[in-house]
């Protein structure tokens, strides 16, 4: 056991204690007056998105899942918990294991306000407790993925590197990492999310590299380019701006040579610094040299970029921290007990009871038209000469997680289908409604 300041340090690989206590509180209520263990579902959704964007991006049931497997109370959890339990919820949560189904929307398929993102279902005790759990990891996951994908497409096509490992808890930048990259980015910096998800890694050097090298005045720059190229070769990226951009860029093709890979620029007027360097290195033969820009970037600046010379974007900031993190505005709340809908009124906080299911309508073109919502209890609704598609999926059944999960691969996969399918007007960057209306059926 490892202490601080009398505290327990240890970390243990459960996921049991990564909750309120208020969950556990409610559980020793619920097991003392006997309606614990009434059947119940809890459906995670979003009742509208942020900042009148046109939709949002799933994220984070895969991660979900794994932190459900490893939802248990061993010694250590049960030892904070003791301070506020009693013995019967105690003995309850040393035998905890979830019993219960899971369904879901695809990780990668795009929601809108009301979609049943999440369908939790099984005793009230063993759902309850989820919740923060659940809705930590999705809403964090969610709202990265959704802030990416719309960063994606203002890019064009363009490479796209997430570099927001310093602008975010240490242990949040792996999965937002991983987040970006399903919503469509190309690499990241971050070196755990590589080895814990397999996305690919990308950087080369910082200020300090060229500063260590140079002095206070530059007149060393070569000493750092050459040194870095030496290592890592002509193909590499060099950081142009720590002095004189102009005399940077000499410098780097200098010491390259005209196959040099690529530059970047982390500072100042990016699209006329762009502009610049791009007549620069055409101008010395270094045509097919790459421009990589960074520094505080959005979707609204990499947008105002596309008409520029710029090859590919690195960002931190904006995409772990930004506008749109780190909540994507989720909720988990009870909708059925016993077969009996139940719903919260609360103004501007409702919910819908009743357990439900939900499918998208497209036209032969792929286009989509309409999300339906609709009782799971009831019948399908009519197509009406339109593509139907099933959007909740079995995660978990009597506790046991599905084998049939997709690879990241797959899920991102998955978000760039969702995209295209959009109307066009679904993937502006300005406020409004969401891209396709939901309609919800009793």
């Amino acid at each position: 056991m490892a202490r601080v300041d009398g505290v327990d340090t240890t970390v243990s690989p459960s996921t049991a204690l990564l909750t309120d206590q208020y969950e556990l509180t409610m559980l020793a209520a619920a097991l003392a007056d006997g309606s614990a263990h009434r059947r119940c579902t809890f459906e995670v959704f979003a009742r509208r998105l942020p900042n009148g964007r046109r939709y949002g991006v799933t994220a984070g049931p895969g991660r979900m899942l794994d932190a459900l497997a490893e939802f248990r109370f061993g010694d250590s959890e049960l030892t904070v918990a003791d301070g506020f339990l009693d013995s019967l919820t105690m003995d309850w949560l040393r035998e905890y294991q979830f019993r219960g189904d899971i369904d879901g929307y695809r990780e990668g398929e795009l929601y809108f306000p009301g979609s049943p993102i999440l369908s939790v279902r099984g005793t009230f005790a063993e759902c309850v407790i989820l919740e923060t759990l659940i809705l930590s990891i999705m809403n964090h996951d969610s709202a990265i993925a959704s802030a990416a994908a719309r960063m994606v497409s203002a890019a064009g096509g363009r490479r796209m590197i997430e570099m927001g490992s310093r602008r975010t808890h240490e242990l949040a930048a792996p999965s937002s990492a991983r987040a970006a990259y399903l919503a469509g980015f190309d690499a990241t910096s971050n070196l755990e999310a590589v080895r814990r998800y397999g996305v690919p890694g990308a950087g080369t050097s910082a200020h300090a590299f060229t500063l260590l090298h140079s002095g206070s005045d530059g007149a060393h720059e070569a000493a750092a380019f050459r040194s870095q190229v030496e290592r890592l070769g002509v193909g590499t990226t060099l950081l142009v701006d720590t002095f004189d951009i102009t005399q940077g860029v000499a410098t780097a093709v200098e010491v390259a040579g005209p196959e040099l890979g690529g530059v970047r620029i982390d500072s100042g007027d990016l699209g006329v610094l762009a502009r610049q360097v791009r007549d620069q290195l055409d101008a010395l033969g270094a045509t097919r040299t790459r421009i990589v820009v960074s520094g505080d970037l959005d979707e609204y600046a990499i947008a105002s970029l596309r008409a520029e010379p710029v090859d590919a974007y690195g960002v931190g900031t904006a995409l772990v921290v930004g506008s749109g993190a780190p909540t994507a505005g989720m909720v988990y709340k009870l909708v059925e007990v016993e077969g009996v809908p139940v719903a919260k009124r609360s103004s501007h906080k409702e919910s819908r009871g009743g357990t439900k299911k939900a499918v998208r309508l497209s036209r032969p073109t792929g286009t989509v038209v309409e999300e339906i919502v609709f009782p799971a209890a009831g019948p399908a609704p009519e197509a009406g000469g339109f593509e139907v598609r099933e959007l909740l999926t079995p995660m978990v059944r009597g506790g046991k997680i599905s084998e049939d999960r997709p690879a990241l691969r797959e899920s991102r996969e998955l978000v760039a289908r969702g995209l295209v399918s959009l109307p066009w007007e679904g993937l502006k960057l300005s406020p409004g409604e969401p891209a396709i209306p939901t309609t919800f059926l009793q």
